[in-house]
């Protein structure tokens, strides 16, 4: 069953109405949905669906457009080379709507360096005369934005559109275990980084413990050697890397932090977080309102499903391979709540967003800052800030996230004013304080007396969207 994906569809579907020309790049993370959100849209139309392969020759990638070109014959012949395949494809747009697409198309243009040179040509010479419309998929995140869509390609400014397929908002995620309670359902976001390919893993008919068990601590589970597989994928030699994204795992932040866990050269770390920062893997952060470059620049694992997989799974790979997953989950359960802070600031995010035109005033950027604290003189995190700051308005919106077991209470609401006070810049501040279980009546108290505080119950979060 196919699950979300309506706005990328949409804007398919508009791009296919037009009685002309239309090249759409669509790339994202592995398993992030681009092979299934192009299949959904072709099923009911005439088109080509051809896959490159990872590392293959020329000759081996000719074959199967070839054979794509064919489509159930049986008995197809194989181009002589890309062109006169294209031109195949090009002789065939000419009598009907055609879609055109290639998948992996990364995996094609190291097989054949003038693939793309070759595809500009029989854009502007050949296909802009028809109403064609092509496809090019990759999960190279760096290759598609700089080989495809940046300045120096040959196919720059022939782009009708392009898609960017993000992990899938916590309302899609939830579709996919519609039984459970709204706490385990973020829970299953949380662990799967709301991928849809992990997503589709949990059965609904399983608890949240049985599906997290059967898909992370079990040796011959799918999830159990999902790191180790993408890594392969996409690099020859993951051994650093695995070394990089532990560090980060169990601690580490800074540059300095990974050094000194890797026992690598900074230079040498820092060539490879670009790898990993060009895969979605991990992500650099900057405190709201530092600029890129900042000295407090931050690296964090963006994939959810790594940071529970690193967190957990790799330190008890041993006693997993010897089936005795289901004893080392009940010893790290106790820890999930830990983990789930994290998603939990990215659920109240994502939340904001989606209340966007019903908060005090419009913000273009939301972002978690950390800093010196001159007022507590000590170091200080605030969950999210949201602000704008010119010369007519000085406004800022300002969040706490507490994913624990028990109501937020007074004190710790009260401590997290007390960290805002230093933000004085701001003539007006709002405080969104977001929890899990509720407030006590103390909270819910303050926030009566005050019209600039905002309580916000996970129970209550997403309802009405």
């Amino acid at each position: 069953m196919f699950i979300g994906r309506q706005k990328e569809l949409e804007t398919l579907a508009g791009q296919y109405t037009k009685n002309e020309f239309s090249f759409i790049p669509i790339y994202g993370r592995r398993r992030v949905g681009k092979t299934q959100l192009i299949e959904e849209f072709i099923r009911d139309k005439s088109a080509i669906f051809f896959t490159a392969i990872n590392k293959g020759t020329y000759k081996q990638n000719l074959e199967l457009l070839s054979k794509a070109i064919f489509g159930g014959d049986e008995n197809y012949a194989v181009f002589n080379d890309f062109y006169d395949a294209l031109e195949h494809i090009h002789n065939r747009a000419q009598k009907e709507k055609l879609i055109f697409v290639i998948d992996e198309f990364p995996y094609l243009a190291d097989a054949d360096k003038s693939v793309l040179s070759l595809l500009q040509q029989f854009i502007d010479l050949k296909f802009l005369k028809t109403n064609i419309m092509l496809i090019l998929s990759g999960s190279s995140l760096s290759f598609m934005e700089n080989q495809v869509l940046g300045y120096q390609s040959p196919l720059y400014g022939r782009r009708t559109g392009q898609i960017k397929l993000l992990p899938l908002d916590f309302q899609t995620a939830r579709q996919f275990a519609p039984s459970l309670n709204k706490v385990d359902q973020a829970v299953m976001y949380g662990v799967t980084g709301a991928i849809p390919k992990y997503l589709s893993l949990f059965s609904d008919t399983l608890t949240l413990d049985e599906n997290i068990k059967e898909q992370y601590f079990d040796r011959n589970a799918y999830l159990f050697e999902e790191t180790d597989n993408l890594l392969k994928q996409e690099f020859n030699e993951p051994s650093l890397y695995k070394s990089i994204i532990t560090a980060i795992a169990t601690g580490g932040s800074q540059m300095k932090d990974l050094v000194g866990k890797t026992g690598e050269e900074s230079s040498t770390v820092a060539t490879y977080m670009k790898s990993l920062l060009d895969t979605g893997i991990v992500k650099k952060e900057v405190p709201a309102m530092d600029k890129p470059g900042s000295r407090k620049t931050l690296y964090r694992l963006e994939d959810g499903m790594f940071r529970f997989w690193y967190r957990f799974v790799y330190p008890n790979v041993s006693l997993v391979s010897l089936d005795k997953g289901n004893m080392v989950y009940e010893r790290i359960k106790p820890q999930i709540p830990g983990f789930m802070g994290e998603v939990f600031e990215k659920l109240c995010i994502e939340y904001m967003w989606s209340i966007y035109d019903q908060l005090p005033f419009a913000f273009q950027n939301i972002a978690r800052w950390w800093g010196n604290n001159p007022n507590q003189k000590s170091q200080s995190e605030i969950d999210f800030i949201a602000y704008i700051d010119n010369e007519n308005e000085q406004k800022a919106i300002l969040g706490e996230c507490k994913w624990h077991k028990d109501a937020l209470e007074f004190n710790e609401a009260n401590f997290f004013l007390e960290k805002c006070d230093m933000f004085r810049q701001f003539k007006q501040k709002y405080f969104y304080l977001f929890s899990k279980s509720g407030f006590t009546d103390s909270v819910k108290e303050l926030a009566a007396r005050r019209d600039d505080i905002n309580l916000i119950d996970f129970a209550d979060m997403f309802e009405q969207m």
